[in-house]
């Protein structure tokens, strides 16, 4: 059996080291970027991401494609009257960026973007020659041989 002794003060140092540090990184709870959360699909003819960014002005949002890679750039700025005092803050204000590689069975000139509801949702169709494709298979008597 393991002991061990519980300190409040030593525990609440803790949990506020690791809180800073989280911040200071841009990391949140899970160990990801915390300031633009990404999901990724890949769908029958195309690839949907999914990036959080509420509270992000949708002029402020930009997408560009250079040589396969996919940058998403978003601002949030937040003012506070004259007479405010902030006394906490948890969420990352500023100038995000992600970069995502696309690969090369990706069609980057045809990339889709729109923002609703604090989502911003990226499409980038698969490439022709890139999709599945059923393959025929021929019976024995119909070919000759197939050389390996």
């Amino acid at each position: 059996m393991l002991l061990t002794s519980i300190d409040p003060f030593v525990q609440e140092f803790d949990r506020q080291f690791d809180r800073l540090t989280r911040q200071a990184l841009g990391w949140d709870e899970s160990g990801t970027r915390g300031a633009m959360p990404l999901d990724g699909v890949r769908r029958k003819d195309d690839v949907l991401l999914k990036f959080d960014l509420p509270g992000v002005d949708p002029d402020s949002i930009e997408v560009t494609v250079d040589r396969g890679v996919l940058s998403v750039s978003a601002r949030r700025e937040e003012e506070h009257g004259q007479d405010d005092r902030l006394f906490v803050r948890e969420r990352p204000m500023g100038t995000f960026t992600r970069r995502v590689y696309l690969s090369e069975h990706l069609d980057s000139e045809k990339v889709d973007a729109a923002y609703s509801n604090g989502v911003l949702a990226v499409r980038i169709p698969v490439i022709e020659k890139a999709k599945p494709r059923k393959v025929e298979i021929h019976k024995a008597d119909e070919v000759k041989s197939i050389k390996a």
